[in-house]
């Protein structure tokens, strides 16, 4: 490694293509290129042998190549490829001097170290200055042609080429072909150095050189998806001139000092370096330039073809793309894959099959005279873009038969349900049936020249219908076991709110055989049903299970909805039992029933059901519930020793029945105790309305006075008896007393009114009473004034409406408090109206 102020160099690679890895990675350090990141830039320069590459690095970066002794002769001064750092440009820039082309010392065919190196520097550059001489623009002979005429000359294409310097432009457009493949392009600055500049102004020179430019990278063959592509998009392309160092040194110097500014910041934006894609961190550069130089050495395509092999290379591509834009244009096939995009279309393999059998004939009659590998290679590689070409519509044609055995496959499966088939002989049968109709449409699919596989589709199309089954077989199996559960619904719900209503000893048993009943009778239709589905005898009997726990869970369900209503069912009991008798007919209270023994046996009835709603005894099991509802809650015994604790006393006094699981009960004891507080709470006064009723009846169908009574006022009243008997005036007023009195009872329902009660009866008689007189009074007054005025006496003609009597126990007659009367000119009067006109 040489030093020279700022700068250092080193042998990157040797003449023999040895990538020197211990050089590099001192030269790295030397120049600290690790700690610059992503600031720095690579410079490279290509040009002939001996046109003064080194010396010109040399003046514009302040650089220590070796540079040719022009007194010794020309001669190879640079092999390999040596790079330095420039001195005094930021940011850190690397150049590296490629040896010259066309070197003698290599010789005529011995090309592939240049191209590699071109390659090389065309990977890892920023910026790539071509060295030329002036003298060569415009020249349609140059010298040095042979490598590039074996790269590019086909029979048809006559290459105008520049002498030294465009061989290094068309060995960089045929090495962009291989990056495409081989690295990530990117967009490289190409500055053409026109050396040794004579007096034609390069605003003259550059045109030119640009058009030759455009013309050799138009006749460059490019990837089919880079055909079109201009050279703008992998290159920015610089001209500079520069006076001849030996001539014009001053100038010379002027001119690189000017070029050397352009090199400060040129990985800025709008920098000379450009495009900075996947640019490596400069810590990697040395593992990125050996991997780089490892793939380019390695690969094969670098490596010149014989002439001809070239022709037959270059001929036969062009041939293969002319069929292939012939079979894209092809009518017939455009309408294949304009239908297939709809439908399926009928002989699609054999249709496509002749298309392209038809295509490829034309390539192998075109392409017999050329080279037998070439040529075979460039038609499998025709085949190969062709049957990519076709590959969508074949998948989409298999994609429309796929679909159309599915959908066929539904109706026809549906329709087989519909008549009555068993659904796994259905399933079977239309699977079967539909999957061999799949092959048979795919064989008619089958392209000759493709060996594709269409089990992909068919095993899609086996799951979907797979899946369909599976999505088919739950459906019903839910649809059948909800018919079954909807059934026993119906039978069950009913008739155990029933039995739960009238509960009793037998009201549990009753359910019992009720659920044993209806549950054999829907399993047995249920296990009838689930025979079409074949299904094995696990899972047969799962669903058997869940459909008799199914039937147990309606009975829990509505013992615990009828339980949630127990307290209103022991007051409709109670109510029931306690108001009417044994013929169901409302009882009267006339004072002879035995109201605490009514009661008694009412609430023993209502306890009864609470005993029965308090536990679900779905299986034949016996328990004390009852019993102890009885002891704690009638016959009192819950509270007879206070001194005790309530543990050890009152039974109810937990919240479990012994015998009974917790799942089921329903009212544990300690909710039995408060329902049946509020329970007697809330009947209490019922039972002491009907002793209020009895009491009252009483009072009302006994007016006589005691038997002693009566005999006490025969033998005290005898005196005054004999009295009367012995004077028959006090009989007449006695009778004119006893006929004003009935007449008052009659006309103010005394009887009725105290049927009411003591109290009610007098408060309503004290407001009768007056108005009662004054009515009778009144009538009597009517009565005399008509006979003082001389006019007949006669009975009142009484409608039949004047008196609204009945008959009461005695054979009475009572009316009630409103009577009408008939005046002496026919109008009627109520007792109510009379009273008010005597008011």
């Amino acid at each position: 490694m040489d030093n020279k102020d700022e700068c250092c160099s080193t042998h990157l690679i040797d003449g023999d293509g040895m990538f020197n890895v211990a050089g590099v990675e001192n030269f790295m350090k030397e120049v600290k290129l690790a700690e610059c990141g992503l600031s720095y830039a690579v410079v490279s320069i290509m040009g002939p042998q001996s046109s003064g590459k080194s010396t010109l690095l040399n003046h514009l970066f302040h650089t220590n190549f070796r540079e040719m002794d022009a007194y010794k002769g020309r001669s190879q001064t640079t092999k390999g490829i040596w790079m330095a750092r420039c001195a005094g440009i930021e940011p850190c820039t690397l150049v590296m001097d490629l040896e010259g082309t066309d070197g003698r010392e290599r010789g005529e065919d011995d090309t592939a170290f240049e191209k590699q190196s071109a390659l090389f520097a065309l990977a890892v550059s920023d910026i790539v200055l071509i060295n030329m001489w002036c003298h060569d623009i415009g020249r349609e002979q140059a010298a040095n042609k042979p490598l590039l005429k074996t790269v590019f000359q086909v029979k048809y294409i006559d290459v105008s080429l520049y002498e030294h310097s465009f061989r290094m432009f068309y060995n960089l457009l045929f090495f962009d072909q291989v990056m495409m493949r081989l690295f990530s392009p990117r967009k490289t600055t190409l500055m053409f150095v026109i050396r040794d500049k004579t007096r034609t102004p390069l605003e003259n020179l550059e045109p030119v050189l640009r058009e030759d430019i455009q013309k050799i990278w138009d006749s460059v063959p490019k990837p089919q998806a880079h055909k079109d592509t201009p050279l703008s998009e992998f290159f920015n392309v610089e001209v500079v001139a520069l006076s001849s160092f030996e001539e014009k040194e001053e100038q010379f110097k002027e001119q690189v000092a000017s070029l050397r500014q352009r090199f400060f910041h040129s990985i800025a934006p709008g920098g000379l370096a450009g495009d900075r894609r996947a640019v490596v961190p400069a810590s990697g550069f040395s593992f990125s330039s050996q991997q780089i130089w490892k793939v380019i050495k390695e690969n094969k395509d670098l490596d010149l073809p014989a002439h001809k092999v070239m022709v037959a290379t270059v001929r036969c591509e062009e041939i293969a793309n002319e069929k292939y834009v012939s079979f894209t244009e092809n009518e017939e096939w455009s309408q294949l894959e304009e239908a297939v995009n709809s439908h399926s279309v009928r002989g699609f393999g054999r249709k496509v099959s002749s298309i392209l059998d038809a295509c490829l004939s034309e390539y192998d009659v075109e392409a017999t005279f050329f080279d037998e590998g070439v040529r075979s290679s460039k038609r499998k590689h025709l085949e190969e873009k062709l049957l990519q070409l076709v590959q969508p519509a074949y998948q989409s044609m298999l994609g429309h038969i796929r679909s159309d055995a599915f959908e066929r496959f539904k109706e026809a499966f549906e329709k087989a349900l519909k008549g009555g088939k068993g659904f796994a002989l259905a399933a079977r049968e239309c699977a079967d049936s539909f999957m061999t109709h799949f092959d048979e449409e795919c064989s008619d699919a089958i392209i000759d020249q493709a060996k594709w596989d269409s089990s992909r589709v068919k095993d899609k199309l086996r799951r979907d219908v797979d899946a369909h089954i599976a999505e088919v077989r739950s459906a019903k199996l839910a649809e059948v076991t909800t018919l079954y559960e909807t059934k026993l619904n119906e039978a069950l719900a009913g008739p155990v709110e029933a039995l739960l209503d009238g509960a009793g000893d037998d009201t549990w048993p009753a359910i019992r055989k009720l659920l044993q009943r209806e549950t054999d009778t829907a399993v047995s239709g249920f296990a009838a049903a689930l025979s079409g589905f074949e299904m094995d005898e696990e899972s047969r009997d799962n669903m058997v299970l869940r459909l008799k726990d199914y039937a147990r869970g309606v009975v829990e369900a509505k013992a615990k909805e009828e339980a949630g209503r127990v307290l209103s069912r022991m007051k409709d009991r109670f109510s029931t039992l306690f108001s009417h008798d044994q013929d169901s007919m409302p009882r009267i209270w006339t004072g002879k029933e035995d109201i605490r023994a009514i009661t008694k046996t009412a609430r023993s009835a209502s306890l009864k059901l609470l005993s029965v709603m308090a536990a679900v005894r779905l299986e034949d099991e016996s328990d004390s519930i009852d019993k102890v509802l009885i002891v704690a809650l009638v016959d009192g015994k819950a509270g007879a020793s206070s001194s005790k604790s309530i543990t050890s006393v009152d039974p109810l006094a937990s919240s479990t029945w012994d015998e009974v699981l917790p799942s089921k009960t329903l009212i544990t004891p300690v909710q039995c105790k408060s329902l049946w507080r509020q329970f007697k709470t809330e009947t209490e006064y019922v039972v002491s309305q009907a002793i209020a009723a009895q009491e009252a009846s009483k009072r009302n169908n006994n007016w006589l006075p005691p038997p002693w009574a009566i005999a006490a006022m025969v033998i005290l009243g005898f005196n005054e008896f004999m009295t009367l008997l012995r004077n028959p005036l006090y009989l007449g007023f006695i009778f004119v007393a006893y006929l004003l009195f009935k007449a008052l009872w009659v006309q103010m329902d005394i009887s009725g009114e105290f049927r009411n009660g003591v109290l009610p009866g007098l408060l309503s008689l004290s407001t009768k009473f007056l108005p009662t007189i004054m009515n009778l009074l009144k009538r009597l007054a009517e009565e005399g004034q008509g006979v003082a005025n001389g006019q007949p006496q006669a009975n009142p003609a009484l409608s039949s409406k004047s008196f609204r009597g009945s008959t009461n126990d005695h054979g009475d007659v009572s009316t009630s408090g409103t009577s009408e009367v008939t005046s002496e000119n026919g109008t009627e009067y109520s007792s109510s109206s009379l009273h008010d006109k005597a008011q």
